[in-house]
């Protein structure tokens, strides 16, 4: 039977999040918290693949308690069941810490029922840097399959996958060995509204919910602050954008107050010496 696990995020609502210009950090308060949109798009899919060929799907997640709202959003997309690893123990973690937590974390899920396939959202819009989908896929030593934007295949007897990865020109097609971890675009599907009958059902669903304790062999200095060798210094807002010139007048007067901004700003235009642009 097919097992596909999602793993996914709840992360604060950019659209609407606010920075603070006293500290240059994200006022978290500031916005609501909303399970991050590419890891949607990960339930999404896992969900139509459990569709073509049967199985299960489960999400996890690691965050502080509130994240049981993320689990439920999954369920209403359709999930069968939700793990959530919270501690303090965990707070802080960059991705290299968070990609170890989660693997243990998927281990442990292993054990309950062997995993085929881990569906990531490419990137978190918190953080956009598309690296925990792969520190998980080389700690598990499964094959990352990253950009994923098609899933042709999954052949559960013979144990391998056929997918395109979105290329900027175009896309290739990869053939995987299962297990393998992939890490989706947006654009591999749309995800529709939800049915009443999951939305009942993640009204009142309770995920699995472990700590550091119930993780097992797990070395704690690889978590949290402690596991992670890299730090954000500094968070700011880009200054906005002056507003630009309005050109008045007719179209000969429009284009003469034109040839005087860029006659003021022509060192933009001189060409270096050996020919090129300087």
């Amino acid at each position: 039977m097919l097992h596909i696990v999602a793993c996914i995020k709840q992360v604060p609502d950019t659209k609407i999040i606010k920075m603070n210009p006293k500290t240059n950090t994200m006022d978290r308060s500031s916005a609501p918290a909303i399970l991050n949109p590419y890891d949607s798009h990960a339930v999404e899919e896992a969900v139509r693949l459990r569709a073509r060929y049967g199985g299960v799907v489960s999400v996890l997640t690691m965050g502080p308690p509130p994240a049981v709202k993320a689990i439920r959003k999954c369920i209403e997309i359709g999930a069968d069941e939700g793990y959530m690893i919270t501690d303090r123990a965990f707070a802080g973690a960059d991705t290299l810490a968070t990609s170890y937590a989660l693997t243990k974390a998927l281990e442990k899920i292993g054990e309950i029922r062997p995993i085929d396939v881990i569906i990531c959202g490419k990137m978190t819009i918190d953080g956009d840097t598309g690296q925990v989908g792969p520190g998980i896929a080389r700690r598990l030593d499964m094959p990352p399959l990253t950009s994923v934007n098609k899933v042709v295949e999954i052949n559960q007897a013979e144990r391998y996958t056929i997918i395109h990865r979105k290329l900027e020109d175009g896309h290739e097609v990869i053939r995987s060995t299962l297990p393998c971890l992939f890490s989706v675009e947006k654009d591999i599907n749309d995800v529709p509204y939800s049915t009443l009958p999951n939305m009942l059902r993640a009204a009142r669903y309770q995920p699995h919910i472990w700590s550091v304790s119930d993780l097992g062999d797990i070395d704690k200095t690889q978590l949290g602050l402690k596991g992670s060798p890299t730090i954000v210094s500094s968070v700011w807002a880009p200054q906005k954008p002056q507003g630009g010139k309005l050109l008045e007048g007719e179209p000969e007067e429009q284009i003469r107050q034109l040839l005087d901004v860029l006659l003021e700003r022509r060192e933009l235009f001189e060409v270096s010496a050996g020919g090129g642009a300087s």
